[in-house]
């Protein structure tokens, strides 16, 4: 049986519990679309975490089955390091109360901030919520992904 604490108390059980194969529905809403249509998208997806602990750092490691992967370095002093695509962004991260966790990056390009919360419903529901926001406050780009973990591989 597993013994994985719940809710998560700490920064290393929540990073444990975001561990396994996740199916995702992913939606994304973009504020600045041209057409009527443009604003909004919708997707299924599945993603594959993994965790290594390195000298200072927590990394979780994400893998997407369309071969897109990142890496998400925890360091204890609350700061954030992902690397995606060739670019690395840094900012802080910070357990909530309610025992969620809030991720704050800056995007390098336009100089947005971009925060995402996640939280867990149950050890195997996970929610994320992605803002985008100018450097005016104006709100750019929404995102909302629930995931439920993966207890047997998915039918072709």
């Amino acid at each position: 049986m597993d013994e994985t604490a719940f809710p998560p108390a700490d920064l290393k059980a929540f990073l444990t519990l975001c561990v396994g194969c996740w199916m995702s529905l992913r939606s994304r809403f973009d504020l600045s679309g041209s057409e009527e249509d443009d604003w909004h998208t919708s997707d299924r997806g599945e993603v594959t975490v993994t965790l290594s602990d390195q000298s200072v750092d927590s990394v979780l490691s994400v893998q997407s089955a369309d071969g897109a992967a990142s890496e998400l370095r925890f360091a204890s002093d609350g700061g954030l390091v992902v690397l995606a695509g060739g670019e690395e962004r840094s900012g802080r991260w910070q357990l909530r109360a309610d025992a969620s966790l809030e991720l704050e990056l800056k995007d390098g390009v336009s100089a947005a901030t971009v925060l995402e919360r996640i939280w867990f419903i149950k050890p195997n529901l996970r929610l994320r919520s992605t803002t985008a926001i100018a450097t005016d406050g104006t709100p750019l780009q929404a995102r909302f992904c629930s995931e439920i973990r993966r207890v047997s591989s998915p039918q072709p």
